[in-house]
């Protein structure tokens, strides 16, 4: 499959310009896969989808005029029937359950990297042929088993996404970037927890390092946060 009229197309919805860039590149590199347009609000992606024919919505739900989920129920109405992978925190996964119905099919947990978003979209061709195909109910309850099967990405253990989101919270906020004893002065854990939690995003490439030079002692790592990557 490698024409953009066999391709699945998708319509990348972000109000970060420089993570919707990299959210299209991310869609181009997975086979049968083409991103036909991007949208930094609720207004731009209704814009988009009234001269575009799209099939997947890899939808953020903080968008500076509407809330994802509110975007989508108009959508429905008005009547657009592309399928949603939503772009989300943890505190918005019960909000996102309650979206089925809208169509949502499948999250993407921030920061998320190629990988993470590859199974999703690798995941989301084999639901969309399989529901294409189906000739009975047994056939399509299996396609929607297997689309939910992977839940969120895992975590290395001892990491919960409720800790990482403070962490990138914290860290995004800082422009100067932050040392993991700033880090866990600001959300209240340990150094040595803050700086497992700094190091996971520096392999997920959210974050990068490098080290702070002082007047005594060792130089100490200093961690920003890399917008979009």
């Amino acid at each position: 499959m490698t024409s953009s009229e066999q391709a699945i197309r998708v319509l990348v919805v972000e109000d970060d310009p420089v993570a919707a860039d990299a959210h299209v590149l991310y869609v181009g590199r997975v086979p049968g896969f083409v991103a036909v347009g991007k949208a930094h609000s609720g207004t731009e992606a209704r814009r988009v989808l009234e001269r575009t024919p799209v099939d997947l919505l890899l939808l953020d739900l903080h968008l500076p005029d509407v809330h994802g989920l509110q975007l989508a129920r108009s959508l429905r109405t008005a009547g657009h029937h592309a399928d949603v992978i939503a772009v989300t925190s943890a505190r918005d996964l019960a909000v996102v359950r309650e979206g089925v119905s809208l169509g949502v099919v499948q999250y993407v947990l921030k920061p998320f990297t190629f990988a993470t978003l590859r199974d999703r979209l690798v995941r989301y061709a084999e639901f969309h042929a399989a529901v294409g195909e189906a000739s009975g109910q047994d056939e399509v309850d299996r396609a929607l088993a297997a689309l939910r099967a992977p839940g969120p990405a895992a975590l290395p253990k001892g990491l919960s996404a409720p800790t990482l989101e403070r962490v990138t919270g914290a860290l995004r906020d800082s422009a100067e970037g932050l040392t993991a004893a700033g880090v866990a002065e600001s959300v209240g854990i340990s150094r040595i927890t803050a700086r497992r939690y700094l190091e996971h995003l520096v392999d997920a490439g959210r974050a990068a390092r490098r080290p702070q030079y002082g007047t005594v002692g060792r130089p100490e790592l200093q961690y920003r946060w890399v917008t979009g990557q």
